[in-house]
């Protein structure tokens, strides 16, 4: 997948590569997604997650910052962390109707390209095999 000039990238653009990586069904398609987007210069990165929701919402946020630093997405500055620690924030309280009370998992993708950097979070919210889908986006320039 080819995105084209990066120069020209904006927030959208860099909100659907982070679609995409929490779309991936496996490591390895991440993985491979995330080096596509590369070499157009978008850092990407995805990781899964889990629980109830009310506990896990601080857990969430720390594994997609984590996950970020780990696989070169942001530095290790209070900027670049707070940025991707607000756009998860907010693709979390987009769901947060759905989600009180009940168990959610799934996958978190993140993208960032120069100054723009998105998170989305794809959920599976509820009890068992009775689950309601739905997915959080947040962006955040730095």
């Amino acid at each position: 997948m080819t995105i084209g000039d990066n120069s020209a990238l904006g927030s959208k653009d860099i909100a659907r590569c982070a679609i995409l990586m929490c779309l991936t069904k496996t490591h390895n398609e991440e993985k491979e997604l995330a080096a596509k987007f590369a070499e157009d210069g978008v850092r990407a990165a995805a990781v899964d997650y889990g629980g109830e929701f009310i506990t896990s919402v601080m857990k969430i946020i720390e594994r997609t910052v984590v996950a970020s630093k780990r696989e070169g997405v942001i530095n290790d500055s209070h900027a670049e962390e707070g940025a991707v620690a607000g756009a998860a924030r907010e693709a979390m309280s987009q769901v947060m109707n759905k989600a009180i009370g009940l168990n959610v998992g799934g996958k978190i993708g993140v993208a960032r390209c120069g100054d723009h950097i998105a998170v989305a979070m794809l959920f599976g919210i509820g009890l068992l095999h009775l689950n309601e889908v739905a997915m959080g986006l947040g962006h955040r320039v730095v």
